[in-house]
């Protein structure tokens, strides 16, 4: 069986969270007998075709990206529906709405589509768009929403013309992805020692990952605490920190995968204070479950709290709350057999919810039926 998914951005472009996800849904979803090739849009797409050990990656010129939009022209339209024409199965990650202008001219064919996230932030777009994305939802075979907290509090899944078909499969990691072996060299780097207790944030440092308050936490947080990655706000929190005079916190920069691995591998605990609903998921509390690492989130009323199990896997902390975040910190920064509990915890929820093989047969499964369905 052929999947053809569909998204504006994709690897070797700077990577992101939604990218990961897709690459592990077609890395899971091999083992299940199903051929994956994506379909990109790229501002350097030379070479045009990729082959890369998860799919083929079919890229064309994003000419404009208005609000992280990135727009195609003709030449990625007819390459589009030639891909359309070898898939089976044609799947749509949103939000991007030339992908919905994509579906509107594609041949027909089975399709899913994968509900990551409303439309927070450019509240015009989505007025402007409204028709276009009901017109797209409307027209799907399945929808896929990754956590329930999420579908109970989308204005758009809760809608009554969409139920029947939807259906839930949490994003996962095809664990034998990820490098056993880290870099222990980000720690001399950094002036770290592997063996001092230290919480972790890794991600692209964005306007909604609630860093700030982060920052405004550390005062009180009795460790280290180690920011990993690089962004648009990057600049801004360092200046806070240095104003702040935060001799506790560390900001590594962008990290290889291999010292990724080891900032994870040796952390006490990782810390995602995100406090808007742009952050849909986390893909990086998966990452600490596969590692058995518990962590600390917020309750934004989106998947976060269904990866991060309040008092299971670790705490779940109100938004915007600085002083409650340090304390849920130093809760296991302090308590070392609390945090082995808790990422025990983690590591066996990863095992039952978030893994390749879960994840894999979920999508497969659907796949197969939609196109049977459809037959």
């Amino acid at each position: 069986m052929k999947v053809l998914h569909v998204y504006r951005t994709y690897f070797p472009d700077p990577p992101g969270g939604l990218q990961e996800a897709i690459r592990q849904i077609c890395l899971s979803t091999q083992q299940f007998g199903v051929e994956n090739t994506i379909f990109t849009l790229s501002p350097t797409p030379s070479p045009q075709v990729i082959q890369r050990p998860e799919a083929t990656v079919i890229r064309r010129k994003s000419w404009a990206a208005p609000a992280s939009c990135d727009i195609g022209d003709v030449t990625a339209m007819a390459a589009f529906r030639q891909a359309v024409s070898q898939a089976d199965v044609v799947h749509y990650l949103f939000p991007w709405p030339f992908g919905d202008v994509l579906h509107k001219i594609a041949p027909c064919k089975p399709s899913v589509l994968t509900y990551i996230s409303d439309i927070v932030r450019q509240k015009w777009l989505g007025t402007v768009y409204a028709p276009l994305m009901w017109r797209t939802l409307r027209g799907m075979d399945a929808i896929v929403f990754n956590a329930p907290g999420y579908a109970a509090n989308s204005p758009v899944l809760t809608h009554s013309s969409l139920q029947g078909r939807l259906h839930q499969i949490p994003l996962g990691i095809e664990e034998s992805s990820y490098s056993t072996q880290g870099d222990n060299a980000v720690f001399s780097r950094n002036g770290l020692r592997p063996d001092e207790p230290y919480v972790l944030f890794i991600g692209v440092l964005r306007y909604y990952k609630g860093l700030h308050h982060l920052l405004e936490a550390a005062r009180t947080i009795r460790g280290k605490v180690v920011i990993a990655g690089s962004g648009p706000e990057g600049a801004a929190l360092r200046a806070q920190a240095s104003q702040s005079g935060l001799g506790n916190v560390v900001f590594t920069g962008q990290v290889t995968d291999a010292e990724k691995v080891a900032l994870l591998h040796n952390c006490r605990a990782l810390v995602l204070p995100s406090h808007l609903r742009s952050e849909a998921y986390g893909m990086v509390l998966v990452e600490a479950s596969l590692f058995g690492k518990p962590m600390v989130s917020c309750e934004i009323g989106t998947g976060t709290s269904f990866v991060n199990a309040h008092q299971e896997t670790g705490f779940v902390v109100p938004p915007e709350a600085p002083q409650a975040l340090a304390q849920a910190i130093n809760s296991l920064l302090e308590n070392a057999p609390l945090a082995a509990q808790y990422g025990a915890a983690a590591r066996a929820r990863y095992e039952r919810l978030f893994s390749g093989k879960a994840l894999g047969k979920a999508y497969a499964d659907l796949y197969r039926k939609v196109l049977a369905a459809v037959r």
